[in-house]
């Protein structure tokens, strides 16, 4: 296994963040199919330290859409994430993000920023 930390930049308003882990691999592939990796990340607590960490045990099989694609187009770098709708965690420069990952399989990330203003809703 692989370990990464992520250190988080202090912000002045983290409530209004979060993170997207994004784990995957990157492979010579063609443009137009979408293809994804199976798995899941878990969380698992630490226990007697108060916080979580990552853990991959295993990169699942790879799979994708099955559009025609002309055999003599040029592949081009992709990063193959793991399938499924992205999981946003809490944005915390205190303590850093700690993923473990199997060997070959890297982690990327992206902060999410919500707007401070906050819509009512109606009642109907």
């Amino acid at each position: 296994m692989s370990r990464y930390v992520i250190f988080l930049p202090a912000e002045k308003d983290e409530e209004l963040l979060k993170i997207q882990l994004m784990v995957g691999r990157s492979m010579q592939l063609d443009s137009k199919n979408r293809y994804f990796f199976g798995g899941r990340l878990e969380t698992v607590p630490i226990p007697g330290w108060g916080y979580n960490r990552y853990v991959l045990k295993s990169l699942g099989p790879m799979a994708g859409t099955l559009m025609a694609v002309d055999p003599n187009a040029q592949k081009i770098e992709r990063f193959i994430t793991l399938g499924g709708e992205p999981e946003l965690f809490r944005y915390n420069s205190r303590l850093p993000l700690v993923v473990y990952l199997p060997e070959g399989v890297e982690v990327r990330y992206r902060i999410w920023r919500a707007d401070k203003r906050v819509e009512n809703a109606l009642n109907q």
